[in-house]
């Protein structure tokens, strides 16, 4: 079954058992997947999706930063039930230990020697590891080991 299957029958399911968190979040998740296949002309693969996934990822963490410095703490707790169900389709994510041990690794591949190299090494490192790494991470990772 192809991750966008499986959201469409997790959302049948949000509905039936009314879940209206869960429901709500797969329904626009689903809305800009449908989009997506509309831009590209094409049917997505389960990388399509989940590339949208993360994005309602990021896009919700960035929220979630802003709501809690504003301290709108009401509006924090949506965002973090949002994101608890949509991390639930994306890989496992990567410890700090684990991601430095693989950019270190990843600059030896790519026989990275300073800065100006970052960005080799970061698409190395996160096309290998899509959805498991965070980017920030990554970078302030590539920074340190390479400066």
């Amino acid at each position: 079954m192809s991750l966008a299957d499986t959201l469409n029958t997790d959302l049948k399911a949000a509905m039936l058992a009314k879940d209206v968190m869960t429901r709500d979040t797969l329904r626009m998740i689903l809305a800009g997947i449908k989009n997506m296949r509309i831009e590209l002309g094409r049917d997505l693969e389960d990388t399509d999706v989940q590339a949208a996934i993360m994005r309602g990822v990021k896009t919700r963490k960035d929220s979630l930063e802003q709501y809690e410095k504003a301290g709108r703490e009401d509006l924090a707790s949506v965002e973090r039930n949002e994101l608890g169900v949509l991390e639930k389709y994306l890989p496992k994510a990567l410890t700090e230990d684990e991601l430095r041990d693989i950019v270190a690794g990843a600059i030896q591949a790519v026989g990275a020697e300073s800065k100006r190299d970052m960005g080799k090494v970061m698409k190395h490192v996160l096309a290998e590891h899509r959805g498991a790494a965070d980017g920030k991470v990554v970078s302030r990772l590539c920074g340190e080991l390479l400066g």
